[in-house]
């Protein structure tokens, strides 16, 4: 069906909502806005779905909502056809509490018991949720940190991972056999309640969830006693009650919220991008940093399974990276623990390809076992997985990713900004209590280790258009491999996709041993690794550069030379015959 005739189905049918009438009719003519809207379904996989709220096919609403968990109650009726349940969630988003009733009241009326949050709540929240109740599933409505403009719908597995690869084949295979107006079954959410199939979460899991936290803290005591003040963002999302409850249970006295950005708001009127890991986000943070001097600000995302941080710097504050924060917390927790003797033998932790390599510095000293995966914390949550069917779960102590997600202990599976807030603050303080700040802790790091420098390009790609180039971008990457970056020959290439790594100075080649995957790596001469990815969840091409340098200075430098030669060599490749 084209995309007029698409078109017109939904002025017809798409009657549920009347805000998609609305806007069907105001692009009525316009062929442009009708085809990006219909042009495509929005991709399912093991991110779920992601996109801008909005009417049609390639929209997030609530017929594509309700489509894709018609498709899961069909997967779940087929591998557990006596009975299944899901736990639900939902962030601050627009429209994020109407969408996760509609997902309770499709799944209820296909027979499937549903453990429903009473309020918006976190997604490590909703991970905890899946394992506490033991679920067969789980869905959790947020776009995590994307603009106002985008909601979403991640969808986890009975082990609070999100889907595999297999599983979430498997949902779009029935998701594809639904149609979208005819094929969905839905109930009340008063008759979900009152049959006993949608169920509200109680405070008894809350707790539950919190005391687990509670236990991965190293030196629980120093919080309560190192007089640490913090200045905490919630970014108008769901971390507020949790993080704030955490830090007051940690005995964090002087936890200082920025009243702009405190309660939910879907519009994010002060930050139209709410990602911790960009300044103008944290900019109501720091200006009440600069008036209330504390020693820390944390900033979770709308979801809160990220978090990002400011120190003091002289009369301003500086911002961690990811990769800065994540080492800092696996040094600490590593060396804490063996002073403490509570490190586990044969200890794991995990990070992933695009994550800094500094860790490898660290984990060598400690005697830690590092296990590098594929981007996306739920490789991470995979390997804790692996340890706790062989009964070694308590062998894994941290887990982290460069884009500002940390996890420490297997009681989820997903990124933790609940715990990571309470574990960097318990390391500020006892930093703190020793006379040294987060700045000169991460001096001593770099001094130890070595001078890393790991940053992030993002190429944005909007519409059909922007998709298309994409695609064009990652196969000319492989056609017409670079011999060279910035006048710095290429000497090995990754390709995850074929599942190899390629020497280019003796041409041998080395199996991948990770699932398959649209990366590419390119390693440098001076041992420089260039990540290049499209992103699973949004409309970009992201190139992670890793640099070393016997100073940080002399790391950003090198950094800079290949972020300004990287465009001119995707333009060149894409635009040779």
């Amino acid at each position: 069906m084209d995309t007029n005739a698409l078109y017109k189905l939904w002025l017809e049918k798409a009657t549920e909502d009347p805000d998609l009438q609305t806007e069907l009719k105001s692009v009525e003519g316009n062929d442009a806005e009708i085809n990006d809207r219909f042009y495509r379904e929005l991709e399912f996989g093991t991110g779920g779905l992601r996109g801008v709220i909005g009417a049609g096919t390639n929209r997030m609403n609530y017929y594509t909502v309700c489509k894709a968990t018609q498709g899961l109650a069909s997967y779940l009726m087929k591998i557990k056809p006596e009975g299944a349940s899901v736990a639900v969630s939902y962030d601050s988003r627009i429209k994020s509490t109407y969408f996760a009733e509609s997902v309770a009241k499709v799944l209820s009326a296909n027979g499937i018991r549903v453990f429903l949050y009473k309020e918006l709540m976190p997604t490590p929240m909703l991970s905890w949720a899946v394992r506490y109740y033991k679920c067969d599933a789980g869905v959790m409505v947020t776009a995590s940190h994307n603009p106002a403009k985008y909601n979403g719908y991640k969808v986890y597995g009975s082990d609070g991972c999100q889907l595999t690869i297999d599983a979430a084949d498997a949902v779009l295979a029935e998701i594809n056999k639904t149609d979208v107006f005819g094929g969905i079954m839905s109930i009340s959410l008063e008759e979900g309640i009152r049959s006993g199939m949608i169920n509200y979460i109680d405070d008894k899991c809350i707790d539950a969830y919190m005391a687990e936290v509670r236990k991965q803290a190293v030196h629980p005591e120093i919080s309560a006693t190192a007089g640490l003040k913090v200045v905490y963002t919630p970014l108008n999302g769901t971390g507020n009650k949790p993080v704030r409850r955490i830090l007051k249970e940690c005995g964090i006295k002087e936890v200082i919220v920025v009243p702009e950005q405190e309660n939910p708001d879907g519009n994010f009127t002060t930050c139209p991008y709410p990602n911790p890991e960009i300044r103008e986000a944290l900019q109501k943070g720091l200006e009440l940093c600069r008036k209330e001097k504390p020693d820390l600000l944390l900033a979770t995302d709308p979801d809160c399974d990220r978090v990002g941080i400011a120190v003091p710097d002289g009369d301003d504050y500086a911002l961690f990276t990811g990769n800065e924060t994540g080492a800092l917390l696996l040094e600490y927790i590593a060396r804490e623990r063996k002073a403490l003797g509570t490190l586990p033998a044969n200890p794991v932790a995990v990070k992933t390809i695009v994550t800094t390599d500094i860790t490898r510095a660290i984990a060598k000293k400690y005697g830690i076992e590092l296990i590098e995966v594929l981007t996306g914390f739920k490789f991470i949550g995979e390997q804790i997985g692996f340890l706790e069917a062989k009964g070694e779960a308590d062998r894994y102590i941290f887990g982290f990713e460069e884009s500002y997600g940390y996890l420490a202990g297997g009681y989820v599976r997903d990124k933790d900004a609940v715990v990571a807030s309470m574990l960097i603050c318990e390391m500020a303080a006892f930093y703190r209590s020793q006379g040294i700040t987060l700045i000169e802790a991460r001096k001593r790091m770099y001094e130890e280790y070595g001078s890393y420098c790991n940053k992030l390009d993002n190429f944005a790609f909007e519409g059909e258009r922007g998709m298309t180039k994409m695609k064009k971008i990652m196969t000319s990457m492989r056609t017409k491999m670079p011999s060279e970056v910035a006048g710095t020959k290429v000497v090995a290439v990754a390709d995850y996709e074929a599942g190899e790594k390629t020497d280019l100075i003796t041409g041998e080649k080395t199996k991948i041993e990770l699932p398959k995957s649209n990366v590419i790596t390119l390693y440098l001469e001076d041992k420089t690794s260039l990540v290049i990815r499209p992103s699973g969840t949004e409309p970009k091409i992201k190139i992670y550069y890793t640099t070393i340098g016997s100073t940080n200075e002399e790391a950003e430098a090198i950094q800079a030379k290949y972020a300004e030669a990287f465009p001119w060599l995707v333009k060149k490749l894409t635009d040779e015959d």
